[in-house]
């Protein structure tokens, strides 16, 4: 089983970039899905609007985001526009600490002046 496979669950194994006859939801592969919204990851407004949005507390919501560490693959990592802080913040998401102190402004601050001067890229 693969690292990041959901254990039963063959739907939750990483989706192919080029995986002609998967399903569409609202005209978009899952792949493409999930690429939209790892790209989110690289902006410190939507990481705390998703905190604020007590998201970040959710079981069910921590377990996506350990699911799409499949994104720090290189077959995945080519498709992000920018991966140093994407990655930076998927890996920094996998802390129950970070998902706390998200909420904060400062730290919202700080991780967006980190990513602009790419102190934080992977």
């Amino acid at each position: 089983m693969a690292a990041n496979e959901v254990k039963g669950d063959p739907s939750k194994s990483p989706p192919s970039p080029s995986s002609i006859s998967e399903p569409l939801y609202g005209g978009f592969t899952r792949f493409e899905l999930e690429l939209e919204f790892v790209a989110l990851l690289a902006s410190p407004p939507y990481l705390s609007h998703l905190a604020t949005s007590k998201l970040l507390q959710q079981p069910q919501f921590v377990a996506y985001l350990k699911y799409l560490l499949y994104w720090t693959e290189p077959a995945y990592v080519k498709y992000l526009s920018y991966p140093g802080p994407t990655l930076k913040a998927l890996e920094l998401l996998q802390q129950e600490d970070f998902r706390r102190d998200v909420l904060r402004p400062d730290v919202v601050a700080a991780l967006a002046e980190g990513f602009l001067k790419g102190n934080l890229s992977s």
